[in-house]
């Protein structure tokens, strides 16, 4: 199994319109061969911000994928490379851990 820990930073008050993307090519994300869980996560409410909080423009996409084969395949997805166009503009930054069990 790979996991993936996507850190995406938005350019300032673009977070939410991002989110929307997200959501709307997340169906066709878990739709994919070999795609375990993929889910965008923020900052839980209530807590107080500490170093490890990622702030108001940050989410972070918490995936997991069957096999390496899998993730590759997702990464030149079709799909993706639709919303990669839509958020282009939107992205200060990302930051992709790609990770497996020990």
């Amino acid at each position: 199994m790979i996991h993936v820990v996507a850190v995406i930073t938005a350019k300032a008050g673009q977070r939410a319109a991002m989110l929307e993307l997200f959501a709307a090519n997340r169906a066709a994300v878990l739709a994919e061969t070999g795609c375990i869980e993929y889910a965008a996560t923020v900052d839980a409410a209530g807590m107080p911000p500490s170093k490890g909080s990622f702030g108001a423009d940050t989410f972070v996409v918490i995936e997991k994928w069957e096999s390496l084969a899998a993730l590759q395949a997702h990464a030149v997805a079709p799909h993706m490379a639709a919303y990669g166009a839509k958020t282009k503009e939107m992205t200060e930054s990302r930051v992709i851990h790609v990770l497996e069990p020990v």
